[in-house]
Order: structure tokens, then C-alpha cells, then sequence
């Protein structure tokens, strides 16, 4: 019987540097064109460079096993790798033929024309939108993907219960337990106590085998007052010292990273933490204005700034923001150059997560040293890196992956608090 056939783009392999042995049962293709594409990107700094990397030794082991023109088995996983070469020929007309995408067309309509049953794996949509227009089945790299069917529902870390009036008292009294009720909870979870018989109700969270109440602990000389009870429920993860790993989604202005800035204020207040590490994934939106001179802080300002606005909302000026930089209790750390650092003590706030892929935000959280905390921050409505969706995101997957883990909690901010414009602009625009 002949194997599926699978002709993988550059852009799957820089993206996931296992994909190459991630198809068992099948036969995976890579053209020629992709192997002068991931020898140009690899001495790329951060994961493209060490992707193509590990793609370039792969194949050079797999070649000692036989010829790559012939077909290599890997008999681990029953899955066989071989190179094509291109077939510029049988490139329509109207499309380039020196473009890289149009050459792997090339090898895959061969493919096709000899009867195989081939697919194109590519995070490229245009790219999928030209198969489909030669009638080449293309599809998307779904090994990171969040397994939906359907309208998928996000985890919010939120949950609405009707109860009996009695366990509702019972919280209150310091003696309701997650046996009592009748439905399915994660750790670090938060509940809405409502009850069938009259207006009682009460906020809680899920902590062990208790229905316990939702206690914020944050130092006295952070003056907040929290506008919601997510917001609530928001900081009473960020300043649980147990929970090692935060993550926070919401609309632009719900709080997320004044909130998380404020809590690991407290955290150094407290000494709990010596020191806040700020990163992000740097994707700008809209023009690119070019690179940028002077040293890695004076490079990183642009990006940083959400964060000095929160200091000057809060301290009227950012007298104290300059200090603590000076002080190197604020530090900024690119996620282009995170590979082979570890943070103790730290309190680390990932901005803009949506836009990071799950291998960039592994990278990050193990880093994670002793006596650390990390909060992941964004929006997946405003996704601005290319070949990501909300599905597969890196922050969205994180939320979903670790929400069975004690250590680990998720909430999803539903209210903008920045003005009432901003707000309106979130559902409108």
C-alpha cells in the first residue's frame, strides 16, 4: 500500500523543528528549495536560527541511514523522508518560478500527477489558498493546534454554579469542599456561588479539596482597588505565592498588565522577589520603523512602554520606574535571547503572549528558576504574528494545557476599565 504523502513548507519546519519526524505511518517530502531556505536562516539569533539548525543535522544523520534522493526510513516511528528535486516545469505560467512557495508547488503537482496521495503542510494561508486553487490538498500544522470541534470555548478560569442556599452558608462558614458540588473543577479555578432559592451568592476559588474565599494578598503600600471581580479573582492569583505560573487574557484596557504590575511591586515590597524581568515578542503592528541604535534597553524602549505608563498612571511620574531600572530590579529581556538563562527570585511578566508561539513560550517558562513566578499577558483577539491563530497561539495553548495543574492558574478579564471609549472601540472596531 502507498504511503501518504507529505510535502512540508520551510515555514512548518522553522515553526516546529520535530515536525520533521512528527508524521508516523507517512511519507514526508522535502523539496530541494526548502533546504537553500533553512541554510539562509541558520544563523538566525533565538528559535528560527536553532529550528533550522536541528533540521540541518537531522537530515545530515538520516543521510548516513541511505540516500535522501531515495528515501530514508525511519523505523522508530515507521516514517520516511526524501528529498525532491524541483520540477520548475510544471509551475503554472502565471506564477513566478523562482519563487521558493511556487517551487514546492512544483514538487507537489508531480507528486500529484503520478497519482500519490500528497498534502501540503504549511503555517503560510496564502500558501494553502494557491494549493487549493490547483487542487492540491494543503493544511495547516496541526500538532500544536487547541482540539476543537466546532466553535471552540476558551477556559476563562470562571465558572457559575446554582446552588442550595445551605452550601452557600456553608462557604461562609469555612466548610464547603469541592465534593459538594456537582460538576467538574480545575485547581486555581474561580466560582460564582449562586443560589436556586433567593438573591445569596458569593465569589470563591478552588484551592485543593476547599471552596475557600478569594483573599488578594497584596502589600499595604499598594493602594489597589480591583473594579471587578475578575479583576478580583486576577490579582488573587498574581500574589498567591503557590502559583508559579499566571496566565491572563482580556480585552485591551481590562487591566492585565497594570494588575500584574502592581502585584509584582508588592512581591518586591514584600521581598518575595529581587527583581521584575519584563519580555515580549517583538512584533510590531502595523509599519516597521527600521532598526533601532543605541544599547539593548534603548533598543527595547519602544516595547516597554505600556509598562512605564502603568508606572506613571500609579506613581504620578516615572521617578521610581528609572530608579529601580538603575538598580536592575527591573530588567528587560527580549525572547530572542532567553535561551540558556535561569531566573531566581524573579517575578517574570510576558507581554503580549498571543503573539508568541508555544515553542517561544516554552523557552521562557523553563527558564523558570527557584523561588520565580511567571504571568503570561494578551489578547487572542489581537493576534499580530504571522502563521498563529487563536488556536494555536502560544498563550492560548498554555491556558489550556496546564489547567489540571495545582501550580497554575488562568482568568479572562471581560470588562474594559481603561475609559469608556476605549471599551466601546474593543467591541466595535
Amino acid at each position: 500500500m502507498n504511503r501518504k504523502i507529505f510535502v512540508i513548507d520551510t515555514s512548518v519546519l522553522l515553526y516546529d523543528k520535530t515536525s520533521i519526524h512528527s508524521f508516523p505511518g507517512a511519507s514526508v517530502v522535502i523539496p530541494l528549495i526548502v533546504l537553500d531556505e533553512l541554510d539562509r536562516k541558520k544563523e538566525a539569533p533565538g528559535l528560527l536560527g536553532e529550528n533550522a539548525r536541528y533540521v540541518n543535522r537531522f537530515l545530515d544523520e538520516a543521510r548516513m541511514k541511505g540516500s535522501l534522493t531515495d528515501g530514508v526510513i525511519l523505523e522508530s516511528i515507521n516514517q520516511s523522508i526524501k528529498v525532491e528535486f524541483d520540477k520548475t516545469e510544471l509551475i503554472p505560467p502565471d506564477l513566478s518560478h523562482t519563487q521558493g512557495d511556487n517551487k514546492i508547488l512544483g514538487v507537489a503537482l508531480d507528486l500529484v500527477n503520478k497519482g500519490e496521495d500528497v498534502t501540503v503542510i504549511t503555517k503560510d494561508i496564502n500558501f494553502r489558498v494557491k494549493c487549493d486553487a490547483l487542487k492540491i490538498n494543503a493544511e495547516d500544522y496541526y500538532k500544536d493546534h487547541i482540539k476543537s470541534e466546532g466553535e471552540y470555548e476558551f477556559f476563562t478560569g470562571i465558572d457559575t454554579i446554582h446552588v442550595e442556599k445551605s452550601l452557600i452558608d456553608n462557604f461562609f462558614d469555612d466548610e464547603l469542599l469541592v465534593s459538594d458540588l456537582d460538576c467538574n473543577l480545575y485547581p486555581n479555578q474561580f466560582i460564582v456561588l449562586k443560589s436556586n432559592e433567593c438573591n445569596a451568592s458569593a465569589i470563591a476559588a478552588v484551592r485543593g479539596d476547599k471552596i475557600v474565599e478569594v483573599n488578594p494578598q497584596l502589600n499595604n503600600m499598594m493602594k489597589i482597588n480591583p473594579r471587578n471581580k475578575e479583576q478580583k479573582f486576577a490579582l488573587d492569583l498574581l500574589t498567591n505565592d503557590s502559583v508559579k505560573l499566571v496566565s491572563i487574557t482580556g480585552i485591551a484596557g481590562s487591566g492585565k498588565t497594570f494588575l500584574t504590575l502592581m502585584s509584582a511591586l508588592s512581591g518586591i515590597y514584600n521581598e518575595t522577589y529581587s527583581r521584575i524581568v519584563i519580555t515580549r515578542s517583538m512584533q510590531p503592528v502595523g509599519k516597521e520603523i527600521g532598526f533601532l541604535p543605541g544599547s539593548l534597553e534603548e533598543k527595547m524602549s519602544p516595547w516597554m512602554s505600556p509598562i512605564a505608563d502603568n508606572f506613571r498612571c500609579n506613581f504620578k511620574d516615572l521617578t521610581y520606574f528609572e530608579m529601580m531600572c538603575q538598580k536592575r530590579q527591573i530588567e528587560v529581556a527580549p525572547l530572542t535571547f532567553m535561551r540558556g538563562r535561569t531566573f531566581n527570585d524573579s517575578f517574570i511578566i510576558v507581554d503580549e503572549a498571543q503573539n508568541a508561539t508555544i515553542h517561544e513560550l516554552k523557552t521562557i517558562i523553563t527558564r523558570v528558576g527557584n523561588n520565580s513566578k511567571v504571568v503570561l499577558l494578551g489578547d487572542v483577539e489581537q493576534i499580530d504574528t504571522p502563521y498563529i491563530d487563536k488556536l494555536s497561539n502560544g498563550l492560548a495553548i498554555v491556558a489550556e494545557k496546564f489547567k489540571d495543574s495545582d501550580i497554575t492558574g488562568h482568568i479572562k478579564l471581560i470588562k474594559g476599565e481603561r475609559s469608556q471609549l476605549a471599551t466601546l472601540a474593543s467591541k466595535v472596531l
